[in-house]
């Protein structure tokens, strides 16, 4: 006689069960309640990680050239400033138990980043992302998030626990980014998506993720009204004009959306070819490649006559300008940004330290306004598709930076929204097809994994 098949909801009822039974377990809601409480300290500690590396980046590029008597940052300013960020970084690298975290060419993946090298991740960014380094701090306060959150661990002498240790590091890491991203939304998502889980394990691992990062980003908003600091979240405050997308903006959107991918993939490839070129004699080449980074940055003040800054640094604050006042570039100037902080950021990603989605969105963004003059192609659409295409070409995740996206333009964003996740399919899938096969887990010049 034939064995009955069992009932189609079988698996999914026992599934459905073994969750209730996690999420009511003690163990599990001691994990929720403490990841709670981690949110507050990794909050804190991104607060004046952020505050801090504003500060020295408002001295070396305003505050410095003032005092020598500049109005703006002359164009060889980027020069000196990168040499002493190469000069700096060097011995973190070679010398500093990881290598001084991540390596930005690799993404945001990897093992989280330990207490052991946490030290030399917080050193190499707030000594050099301040200077100009073309890279953004997101990477560096996943460091944070995660070495706070295992060092909470080991004090709590949990450390025997791996999945909890592991729960614990990414909810950390997590609440980090929340910060700089505005929210514990566009953290979320880009958890679930970039986890690559599903059902019980997915939903286990997201709700600590989420209570960690609600309330740290409450924390960090609290403290940046209450301080007055700058807190650098990635935002927009002032757009162009609301204007729905037509047939002219799908018509030029889809392929500008794919030129972002090919820019932002043969950037990330020249990264590759970086990391490779600095496994031997590390210190010396770790210079060579921030000088030529400031050579680039001092390439675009002398093309276009503009600050060099616009093209250092991470690119919130020149994002911001870009969307208030598209106009204000020309289509030579944006042509110039996208092509010397995209070399610029290349060689960076392969070299330096820090994060990669920041100065990526620029760089999409720039491309897509600079594109805006074609027949029936609208500025409010192109911002809307340059930021989505190019964080899903660095990603690799689309729908994390469709919300991105729809975050970033606000109440702009609901007409933009088709515009804005067809454009990030379309640079997901272009960035595959252009992506030449990439090592799983890349070293880092110093030694050990990036992360």
């Amino acid at each position: 006689m034939a064995t009955q098949p069992p009932p189609a909801n079988a698996v999914p009822g026992r599934a459905e069960q073994s969750l209730r039974h996690t999420l009511l377990s003690p163990g599990y809601l001691r994990l929720l309640l403490l990841c709670v409480l981690l949110g507050v300290p990794v909050a804190l500690a991104c607060f004046f990680f952020v505050g801090f590396q504003h500060q020295l980046q408002h001295w070396v590029w305003t505050s410095l050239p003032e005092a020598a008597g500049y109005d703006a940052p002359p164009w060889w300013w980027p020069l000196p400033a990168l040499l002493l960020a190469g000069l700096i970084l060097a011995p973190i690298v070679t010398r500093m138990p990881g290598g001084g975290g991540h390596l930005p060419v690799n993404g945001l993946g990897g093992a989280p980043v330990g207490p052991r090298a946490l030290p030399g991740a917080v050193l190499a960014a707030l000594a050099t992302l301040p200077l100009g380094v073309v890279l953004g701090p997101e990477a560096p306060l996943m460091a944070v998030g995660s070495g706070l959150a295992l060092l909470a661990v080991r004090r709590a002498k949990a450390a025997g626990d791996p999945r909890a240790s592991a729960i614990i590091a990414t909810a950390g890491s997590t609440a980090a980014i929340s910060t700089i991203l505005g929210g514990p939304v566009a953290a979320a998502v880009l958890l679930i998506e970039g986890a690559g889980l599903a059902g019980a394990q997915l939903v286990t691992l997201l709700l600590p993720c989420l209570l960690a990062s609600a309330a740290g980003a409450l924390v960090f908003t609290g403290f940046g009204q209450w301080t007055g600091l700058e807190i650098g979240a990635l935002g927009l405050q002032d757009l162009p004009p609301a204007a729905g997308p037509d047939a002219g903006d799908f018509l030029w959107g889809i392929p500008t959306a794919a030129l972002i991918a090919v820019l932002v993939t043969l950037a990330r490839e020249l990264g590759h070819r970086t990391v490779s070129w600095t496994r031997r004699h590390t210190a010396a080449r770790t210079v060579l490649c921030a000088v030529a980074v400031g050579a680039c940055l001092c390439a675009y003040a002398l093309i276009t006559g503009r600050s060099p800054a616009e093209a250092a640094l991470s690119g919130q604050a020149t994002l911001g300008r870009l969307a208030a006042d598209p106009h204000a570039w020309s289509v030579g100037a944006l042509v110039a940004l996208v092509a010397c902080k995209g070399l610029a950021w290349g060689i960076a990603l392969g070299s330096l330290r820090g994060g990669p989605i920041f100065p990526a969105v620029l760089l999409g963004t720039a491309t897509a306004v600079a594109c805006s003059g074609l027949p029936g192609f609208g500025v409010t659409p192109a911002l809307a598709l340059g930021i989505s295409a190019a964080a899903a070409a660095v990603t690799g995740l689309p729908l994390a930076s469709a919300v991105l996206a729809v975050l970033l333009m606000g109440k702009d964003a609901h007409d933009q929204t088709p515009l804005i996740v067809i454009a990030s399919v379309v640079a997901f899938v272009v960035a595959q097809l252009v992506r030449r096969t990439e090592p799983a887990a890349a070293e880092s010049p110093g030694g050990g994994t990036a992360r």
